[in-house]
């Protein structure tokens, strides 16, 4: 088992491994379930989910970890975050927000929900359409943040791409603050989609 949970390949391999017998447990020894649109929704919500935790786990990471304390670390140290735990972390970091995006669409379009929430419940729906479609669109807005702001600053600020020190300093600056916006974005964000499904 050691060798196992040393490895972070074989740890996710097997993590899930367990997940599709449990899985396989819930459909055979239970009541059993079609592989219909309700199985489809399940699928994408638990990819939706996951993904989700993912992109958020490392939004909140970078600011209530790296960024309060990136002033603490000696200026010799400083590297190590720069030029291998940064860029790692921004890969997880964009694809977890490209992925949640993705699949909460896909979700949305197999409930039938896609168009009223992105209208915001306007055309009648209302209530739980509503308050999925502002989660919807706060997410979309964090995305395209992550996306179009923070990665392209990132990457001036971290030394990927040629630039002036100035505009590394510049780019470092905008990197956070689009950041910390996502941050604040977070927490209405995540009580409107957890309201449209256990409010409604």
């Amino acid at each position: 088992m050691t060798s196992i949970l040393q490895s972070l390949s074989k740890t996710i391999h097997l993590s899930l491994g367990l997940a599709i017998l449990l899985f396989l447990g819930l459909h055979f020894f239970g009541d059993g379930f079609a592989f219909d649109t309700i199985f489809w929704s399940w699928l994408f919500r638990y990819i939706h989910v996951t993904v989700g935790i993912m992109w958020i786990g490392l939004l909140w990471y970078f600011n209530f970890v790296q960024i309060p304390n990136m002033a603490k670390i000696p200026d010799e140290q400083k590297p190590a975050i720069g030029k291998v735990i940064a860029p790692a972390a921004l890969f997880y970091f964009r694809w977890g927000a490209a992925f949640t995006v993705i699949s909460g669409l896909i979700l949305a379009w197999l409930n039938g929900y896609v168009h009223s929430a992105m209208i915001l419940g306007l055309d009648g729906s209302g209530g739980k359409n509503t308050a999925i479609g502002i989660g919807m669109w706060l997410g979309l807005v964090m995305a395209f943040n992550v996306w179009f702001v923070i990665w392209p600053n990132q990457k001036k600020a971290l030394g990927m791409v040629e630039c002036t020190p100035e505009e590394k300093a510049a780019s470092a600056k905008t990197a956070m603050l689009f950041s910390r916006t996502n941050t604040l974005l977070s927490l209405p964000m995540l009580l409107t989609m957890v309201a449209a499904q256990n409010l409604y």
